[in-house]
Formats: structure tokens, sequence, C-alpha cells
């Protein structure tokens, strides 16, 4: 690093921790092109989750409209779960294949149309169907996400970039409600239209991707010395894993075993959440947007520092083996508050530990992300990642599935339910240590030829 140089954001904003004893190869300011692309990654993170979560928002409403029993409404949840683990496997593949530019503008469309879809749903079966097609489509966004971090980003930074990506899902969440608010209360449209013209918000993101993206090398924006720092990682020891290999390789089991475990207390928020509020405070949160700002606002600040703490440990000369695994030990922890929920009648309590939940769970998050490129070579990223996101989407449909059949049997307790989602995590970096001890790169697979 040229004398003078001082840290930036991912390290530290004033440069002077720059000399403290032990700290170990300080972030350098080299420009910050690679953060423009966080930007758009952190935009097409939020349209994403609007989409996503458009849905449940409207349950109450539409379980009262169209008859809905909850079973009803755990299957078309259901449908999304089982479409999105099986689209991660496509996904995956079609963006290591042809790279996050395309793979992810082919997931933009498609998710797209399963959203306007909604809009000409009628039936059970038509909803779930459209939720299929959103799934096949939604399950492309994070092995884009990762695989473009992957290129963007050293491992010392990797972390804290993905979680400021991942910090956008809340985002999404939040401005779900207000954007429900404005199609349907302050331009008068009903729940039909407002699906169909929210999916201009897919169009707009593909033109913005298509326009903005590309892989540092050929942006021709990047100065020398970004360039440098981006690519000062060790050479890969491979150059390519194939599916047939990814899937033998317990590192690629490790990330999935962690996603299948943890994935489905993220999606029962998600999708529960507004039904949970609406049951037990009588609270409609796409009226009552406070509760929901401040949970997912809460899941934010975990996104983030979740990563930046990782990321410090790795630059402070910790292993990226111990940076990962004690940040999500302790996120684990803050997953925890969820067994009180269920007793609590104060509901601005219950936002407050629903909310230390989800911070938790998205620190958590944000480090797992950074295990596939930790172990494996940027072209495997969004297999190893399509893997895991399957493996997510399947323990996401068995909770969605569960949920509705638990509820259905208890009158609409959760208490159980809360109290499964918090052993997950410590289960989860128990197995990821089993398979992957060390953390290590792959090394026994031949070089691509």
């Amino acid at each position: 690093m040229a004398q003078g140089e001082t840290a930036d954001p991912a390290g530290d904003p004033t440069g002077a921790t720059a000399a403290r004893p032990g700290r170990t190869d300080p972030v350098p300011r080299v420009g910050r092109y690679r953060w423009l692309i966080i930007a758009l990654l952190f935009i097409a993170t939020t349209v994403n989750y609007i989409d996503r979560t458009m849905l449940g928002l409207l349950a109450p409403d539409l379980t009262v409209e169209l008859g809905w029993s909850e079973d009803d409404y755990g299957n078309i949840v259901t449908a999304f779960q089982a479409a999105y683990a099986l689209g991660f496997l496509v996904m995956g593949w079609l963006i290591d294949r042809f790279g996050p530019k395309i793979g992810y503008s082919i997931a933009i469309v498609i998710w797209t149309i399963g959203h306007v879809a909604h809009g000409f749903a009628s039936s059970v079966a038509s909803f779930m169907a459209a939720r299929v097609l959103l799934g096949v489509g939604e399950a492309g966004h994070f092995p884009s996400v990762v695989r473009a971090s992957s290129e963007w980003f050293p491992q010392k930074e990797r972390a804290y970039a993905i979680g400021w990506v991942n910090s956008a899902t809340t985002i999404g969440v939040i401005l779900t409600a207000p954007t429900v608010w404005i199609f349907m209360v302050w331009m008068g449209f009903g729940w039909r239209d407002t699906f169909i013209y929210t999916g201009l918000f897919g169009v707009a993101l593909l033109a913005l991707w298509l326009w903005l993206y590309s892989n540092p090398r050929e942006s021709g924006k990047v100065s020398e010395a970004e360039l440098a720092w981006i690519e000062h990682d060790p050479p890969e020891k491979v150059a390519r894993i194939g599916w047939g290999k990814v899937v033998r390789k317990r590192e690629a089991w490790a990330f999935a075993v962690g996603k299948f475990l943890t994935d489905p207390v993220w999606f029962l928020m998600l999708f529960w959440l507004p039904k949970y509020f609406a049951s037990t405070y009588d609270v409609d949160l796409k009226v009552v947007l406070l509760p929901m700002i401040v949970m997912y606002l809460l899941s934010d600040v975990g996104s983030i520092a979740g990563g930046w703490m990782s990321s410090r440990l790795i630059q402070n000369g910790h292993s990226p083996n111990f940076a990962r695994k004690i940040t999500m030990l302790l996120a684990g922890c803050c997953v925890l508050p969820l067994l009180f929920v269920t007793s609590l009648e104060n509901m601005w309590l219950a936002v407050v530990l629903i909310g230390v939940a989800l911070a938790g769970h998205q620190a958590f998050s944000s480090n797992l992300l950074a295990l596939p490129p930790d172990m494996f070579p940027k072209r495997a990223v969004g297999s190893v990642i399509g893997l895991g996101g399957f493996a997510g989407g399947v323990g996401g449909m068995i909770m969605s599935k569960s949920t509705g059949l638990v509820l259905d049997a208890t009158n609409g307790n959760y208490t159980m339910i809360f109290a499964a989602c918090t052993v997950g995590y410590f289960i989860a970096v128990g197995a990821i240590h089993l398979l992957t001890p060390r953390l290590a790169p792959v090394e026994d697979v031949p070089h691509a030829t």
C-alpha cells in the first residue's frame, strides 16, 4: 500500500487504525466502483423481496375474500418453496454457465412474469401456479448476488459487502407495506391491479442490470489500483468444478446443511408474521407500519454488523474459519428471544424481541453466504449456492406446510413453531464445523482444461 493511503469504509473510515499493532493488510482507499455494484445488487434485492412479500402482507384480506383455510395458505406458500428449491439447482448452474449478467437477467424475467400472474389468479391452484413461476425466477437471485460479490470483492471484505446486500431483503419487506398502500389506498387500485402494475419494478430492474453490470476487467470503469485490490487474494487452486463434483464435496454440503436449518426461519417470518400480528394483536401491518419497520430495521443492523464483524476479524489477523464461525455462533444466540414472544401481551416488547431474532438470523446469513467463495472457485459458486438454496427451499417448504398444520391443530398458537426456530442455528454451526473443520479451499480436483 502506498504511503499515506487510508482505510475505506469496509475497514476504518478514519484510517486511524491502519498502523495498529496486530492489524494485517488494512483495506486501502483504492477506488469505490465495486460499491456501486453493491448498490445495484441492493436495489435488485429490494425489488426481489417486494415481489416475494406482497402476498404475505395481503394474506389476511385474501383469506377472508377467497375463503382460504390456514392449510390452503400453507399450500400456496409451499408451492413457492418447492419451486424456489428446485429452481436453485437450475439457476445456480445457469449462472455458472453464462455468468451473472445473462443468468440474472433470465431470472428477473421469470420472476416478474410470476409476480404479475398473481393479479390474474383466483383459485388456490392458480395462486400456487403464480408462486411456482415466482419461485423459479427468484431462485436465481442469491446465486447471482454471491457470484457477483466473489467477482468484485476480496475475501477480507466480502462478508461485509454481502451483509449490505442481504440487508436489502428487509428493506424490501419494509417497503412492501407502503407500496401496497400507495397502489391500493392512495391510487385506488384493487389487489389484482396492484400485482400487475408493480411488475414494472422488475422491468426497470432488468434495464438497470443490463446497462450497469459487468465483471471488473470488462467494466472499463475500475482503476488499476482497485482492480489489484479486488484480485489480491491468492490464486484459486482450481479453475472450475462441475456440478457432478460439487455435489460430492462435503464443503458444499456444509453450506447446504446450514441453509436447510436456518432459511425456514426467514421464510416463516416473511410469510406468517402479518398473520401472527393480525391474530394476536389485531394489527394490520399494511396499515400500521411502525412494528414492521422496527423489526426489519433491527434485522438490517444484524445483517451489516454480522458481515462487518467477520470481515474485521479477518483484517485483524484471524483466520476466515474462526471469523465466520464465531460470528455465526453469536448470531444464533440472538435468535433465542423467540422463545419468549408468545407469552407477551405487550405488542412492542414482542416487536423488539422478534427484531433481535431477525437481526441474529441476518448476521448468520451474511456469513453463511460468504462460505462458498471461501472454499470454491468463482465459476462454481453459483452451483454451490444453488445446492444450498435447494436445501433451504426444502427446509422452508417443510416449515410452511408444518406451520399451517400446527396452527390448525393448536387454534393459531405459535409457541411450538417459534421454539423450533431457535435450535437450528446451533445445530448448523456444529454441522458446518464437522464437515469443514478448517474452511479451507477445495484442492483435490484437477484444473479444468
